[in-house]
């Protein structure tokens, strides 16, 4: 895996008129994992984008070593074509991946168009997505909603063996994640 390191400077960010956070800081380095938590509408999503360069800070800085692989509710996998066609597309853009599929209990359904998916069928195969990247940082924005228990535990599971391996995660969620050494950030003490 590249090499990777992902830091926070002094972070704040404004929607409209209203700041939803500032003074956010924090250094990850391979190995390490950090969740985000706070209420809906507090801005984990916001800070995601920001770290993958998707979102502009109102202030402070992102530094970033290593490429930025990110699972939100767009899920960038073309919805008419079958799955295996969409990871397919992206292949061609990283290079060849392992066949993730039966694992994440897609096989079965490879020749479907993901817009037939359901919702935790979609978040596994953006996973898929996400493992063929192999890009060393992850950001996952809500990564178990709309998996049953199966896929939420093989969700936390991809991210153990993810950051046993050198990579870093950042987890936005409001779920418990379980990720032995998990760093937490609660945004709600960042509010102004």
């Amino acid at each position: 895996m590249q090499e990777c390191r992902i830091a926070a400077i002094e972070l704040a960010c404004r929607r409209g008129e209203r700041v939803l956070f500032a003074g956010v800081s924090f250094t990850l380095a391979p190995g390490e994992a950090l969740q985000v938590l706070g209420a809906n509408g507090v801005g984990k999503s916001s800070l995601l984008r920001i770290l993958a360069g998707l979102l502009p800070p109102f202030r402070g800085s992102v530094e970033a070593a290593g490429e930025i692989g990110l699972i939100d509710e767009r899920h960038a996998l073309d919805m008419a074509l079958p799955l295996r066609k969409a990871l397919a597309f992206w292949q061609r853009l990283d290079g060849p991946a392992d066949d993730q599929l039966a694992r994440l209990g897609l096989a079965g359904i490879a020749d479907v168009p993901v817009g037939y998916f359901s919702t935790g069928q979609k978040k596994r195969a953006a996973f898929a997505r996400l493992i063929g990247q192999r890009a060393p940082v992850w950001l996952l924005d809500e990564p178990l909603n709309g998996l049953d228990a199966d896929g939420a535990a093989l969700a936390q599971q991809l991210a153990e063996e993810h950051c046993r391996a050198g990579g870093i995660c950042v987890i936005a969620s409001h779920q418990p994640f379980a990720l032995e050494g998990i760093a937490r950030l609660d945004l709600a003490h960042f509010a102004p």
